[in-house]
């Protein structure tokens, strides 16, 4: 098989200028495929890791303003049940609430943040079912504190410590997301690197095929023709070849040999003629 392309390939006689277009081309493609491969591989992965962090922002400004709400109303209500000349009740916006909870579990990305948005909401929903009672709790003679205490602090207290566990886990999926987009953006550039690294020994290996079929076949050439020049003697540069120097280095040996047989009939045709004037 190796045999057929080889021959295949002396069939095709390319020339010098060809050759070396069609090895810096190939370099060039390898290159270009490569930063083709980078670019595809890092804008992928960066749309990707930057949706997972946008997604891990919006869910801590919508946790910071769902604890903010509830904080804000759980004072109010205290103020409320603690100072006897407020008897209106405020009210929780449980709609907008209950939308902050369903956009953490939304674009949750993690399981775990997932599990943890899911509690958070079934907590909320108990605090804001109770809270329900509120008004008529202000309304009645009974005592509000112990309700208070009793009722609504408690839900109050395990939303606080839902929200400090999932604030905890939506940093963690940040910091995570943040490492992969590194390890990504390492990733991407591996092809770069493999590249520069195939190019640079495709480089090597043009400059050495250079050497061994261009430089010093024209070097020898040369010697050759400076040993004719200076000590007369014969052209006998051979070396293999199908291209331009090939056909170059037989045009001179060609034009060397008839040279040579030009300044023997030179040189025959002086003698005679010295002989002639002898007689």
């Amino acid at each position: 098989m190796f045999r057929k392309v080889k021959r295949k390939l002396k069939s095709l006689h390319l020339s010098i200028g060809l050759k070396l277009t069609l090895s810096l081309l190939s370099i060039a493609a390898v290159l270009l495929l490569s930063s083709v491969i980078s670019v595809l591989e890092y804008s992928s992965m960066s749309n990707y890791v930057s949706s997972l962090i946008a997604d891990s922002v919006r869910n801590i400004d919508y946790l910071e303003k769902l604890s903010d709400d509830i904080h804000g109303y759980n004072t109010q209500v205290m103020s409320v049940l603690w100072d006897e000349y407020l008897t209106e009740a405020p009210e929780l916006n449980i709609e907008q609430d209950r939308a902050y909870c369903d956009s953490l579990r939304a674009h949750a990305g993690m399981p775990e943040v997932r599990a943890q948005a899911d509690s958070l909401k079934i907590s909320f929903d108990a605090f804001a079912e109770r809270s329900r009672l509120l008004p008529d709790v202000v309304a009645s003679t009974e005592s509000t504190l112990d309700w208070y205490n009793w009722e609504l602090k408690p839900l109050y207290d395990d939303f606080r410590e839902r929200v400090f566990a999932l604030n905890d886990l939506i940093y963690e999926e940040l910091k995570t997301n943040s490492a992969t987009f590194d390890r990504g953006y390492y990733r991407s550039v591996i092809p770069s690197a493999v590249a520069i690294a195939v190019g640079l020994l495709l480089i090597l290996m043009l400059l050495f095929f250079s050497m061994a079929y261009y430089i010093r076949p024209l070097r020898r050439m040369l010697r050759s023709l400076e040993a004719y020049n200076l000590q007369g003697k014969r052209y006998t540069n051979t070396f293999e070849g199908d291209d331009e120097l090939q056909r170059l280095n037989s045009g001179i040996t060609d034009i060397v040999a008839e040279n040579m047989l030009l300044k023997k009939r030179v040189s025959n045709l002086k003698t005679q003629l010295s002989e002639d004037k002898n007689k």
